[in-house]
């Protein structure tokens, strides 16, 4: 990781130079996770000021402000800027350059080369923090600030989704980062492209996108996925206190400190704040969000609809006993069945066929039983993923309710898997009482999940055959580029110079990671799970949703090793546990599809 000291100064400011205080900075006081607030008069803002010798944060740097009355009264001379990355001694008033301070850079604001973007997931090597313990970039633990579980074990799944990860990492020291169109085979043009593209099939370019304008929750979630990722850090974990006071904001305290929430729910909720907050909008493949996430299904609607007549055209008429003798009870009761019978008849099933987009597919569970087994306990279910996933089969009709309250039955066709497919295990039901939670364990396979047999191609649409070696080799350079673009791997031909260069890496792309994308097969990425307390001795009525707690399971890339991370604690775990456990949410990564 690349650490810059110093930086640009302000107009009007003095000339940096080695300060004489250097040797008085307490690096173990140093905790850059809190948000940059002032301890004095609490105010936040662009001019806050880090003492490096006490580790506390106060404003401007001026005559009067408390930074620099701080300095006078403790003697305390060196400070860093702590939106800029700047130096200062006070209260003499000059900027700092000394290359002993790079460490304290990069603990700040750490950022990432491209060279060090690539050699992430195959680090092995343990970083030491000062208090000489040792921790695994990427794979540290996360502070609880009081049931903030759910958001930590969110954090930690989206940390290791390559694409999203690599987005955010190159943002760190204010660049501008640019997302490939065709990562799902559909490309978009920049935003501010208002001439329209003839041409359906042709990559557009790149999308730019500048940090300085993305939402406060999109910046402190960058922040926050650096921080994690940084092999150079003053401690050996990272407390999310900005990101979670980002979040609060931005969901108006539905997502809050101190209150429990569902991790499915959240994640849901928290990549649509994302796609919005770094620029997308409503046309796919806007952000890296739709890249990386969105997919396409196609959904069948039946509703039933009554005739022109009003009501079933059945008299009220007084059928109390001794109102009618027992003929004309009988007439009525007949006609009143033949005016049902044909009320029936006059009913009209409107059928409609839409696509949609997604982001992630809810899957329901199969309620568990109502008896207890032989030694009085409940039987805990277990059902294969390929039975839950049946409601997308493309055949059977699932009952729904629509808007107005009206009974709909619907059926979905998935027509495009993302590369990074999220599912939702809908676990919890909400009562009039508490929140009931459905212990049925779903099984699935860690890799080759084939998902082939859910993708429904319309008639006319063939199944994708890659080109073979021969047809690759005799393409010009324009068609390589399309090809790499349309399969998301336009990073490939940037990096390439010559077009021999450029030829040999297509047909590596071609011959091993292309037909693993087009057959629609699956590895998993992380796993959400929910753990509750332990019922012995605990009969009576409880929120099992605010009791419990949440676990992610995540794997390293170049080792194979799985672990399984709760808040702070992160450890290794075997990956035949993970298949069975109690899943909640599912992150998979397309075969081949490596962005």
């Amino acid at each position: 990781m690349s650490s810059g000291v110093g930086g640009a100064a302000g107009s009007g400011a003095p000339e940096a130079e080695a300060c004489p205080y250097l040797d008085t900075i307490n690096r173990t006081l140093l905790d850059f996770d809190f948000e940059p607030s002032c301890s004095v008069t609490l105010e936040s803002g662009p001019h806050v000021y880090g003492c490096l010798v006490c580790g506390k944060f106060f404003r401007g740097r001026g005559r009067s402000t408390p930074a620099y009355t701080h300095s006078v009264d403790t003697g305390h001379a060196v400070y860093v800027h702590l939106t800029r990355g700047t130096f200062h001694c006070l209260p003499d008033e000059y900027i700092i350059t000394d290359p002993s301070l790079a460490d304290i850079s990069a603990a700040l604001h750490p950022t990432y080369t491209e060279a060090d973007i690539r050699a992430l997931d195959g680090n092995s090597a343990l970083a030491r923090d000062l208090f000489g313990r040792r921790y695994l970039s990427g794979f540290v633990g996360l502070n609880n600030l009081n049931k903030t579980d759910y958001i930590n074990a969110t954090v930690q799944a989206l940390a290791h989704v390559r694409p999203l990860r690599d987005y955010f990492l190159r943002l760190g020291g204010g660049a501008t980062a640019s997302i490939g169109s065709g990562i799902n085979g559909a490309g978009d043009g920049p935003k501010k492209k208002r001439k329209r593209d003839d041409s359906k099939s042709a990559p557009t370019k790149p999308i730019s996108t500048d940090p300085s304008t993305h939402s406060s929750l999109a910046q402190c979630f960058g922040e926050l996925i650096r921080k994690m990722w940084s092999n150079e850090r003053f401690k050996a974990t990272v407390d999310p206190h900005m990101f979670v006071q980002a979040v609060s904001a931005a969901s108006k305290k539905r997502y809050h400190i101190g209150r429990q929430a569902e991790a499915g729910e959240f994640l849901a909720w928290l990549l649509h704040q994302l796609h919005v907050g770094i620029g997308g909008g409503r046309k796919a493949g806007s952000s890296i969000i739709h890249d990386v996430f969105q997919g396409t299904v196609e959904v069948t609607i039946r509703q039933r609809k009554q005739g022109e007549k009003g009501g079933d055209g059945i008299d009220d008429d007084d059928d109390r006993a001794g109102s009618d003798d027992e003929e004309t009870t009988k007439a009525k009761e007949a006609e009143r069945e033949r005016k049902k019978a044909e009320a029936e008849r006059e009913v009209i099933i409107d059928e409609t066929t839409m696509d949609t987009q997604f982001l992630q597919l809810t899957l329901d569970i199969p309620e568990k039983p109502l008896f207890k087994d032989a030694d009085g306990g409940l039987v805990i279910p277990q059902e294969p993923l390929v039975s839950v996933l049946s409601k997308f089969d493309g055949t059977s009709f699932s009952d729904a309710i629509g808007r107005g309250g009206i009974a709909q039955k619907r059926r979905y066709r998935l027509r495009k898997l993302p590369n990074y497919l999220v599912l939702h295990l809908t676990r919890f039901k909400k009562n009039e009482f508490t929140v009931e939670k459905n212990p049925t364990i779903v099984s699935f396979p860690i890799k080759n999940l084939d998902l082939s047999q859910y993708v429904i191609q319309r008639k006319g649409e063939g199944k994708e055959t890659p080109p073979t070696e021969q047809e690759v080799r005799a393409m010009g350079v324009k068609d390589l580029k399309k090809l790499l673009a349309k399969h998301g791997q336009s990073d490939i031909a940037q990096s390439m110079v010559e077009k021999s260069e450029l030829v040999e890496a297509c047909v590596d792309f071609v011959t091993k990671s292309l037909p693993d994308m087009l057959a629609d097969k699956y590895d998993l990425v992380a796993n959400i799970t929910h753990h509750i307390p332990a019922e012995v001795g605990r009969e009576e009525q409880r929120d099992l949703l605010q009791e419990g707690s949440y676990h992610c399971h995540v794997q390293h890339k170049g080792t194979g090793q799985w672990y399984d991370i709760q808040d702070l604690h992160v450890e290794e775990t075997m990956p035949q546990l993970i298949g069975v456990s109690e899943s909640y949410v599912l992150i998979f990564e397309r075969k081949g599809g490596l962005a």
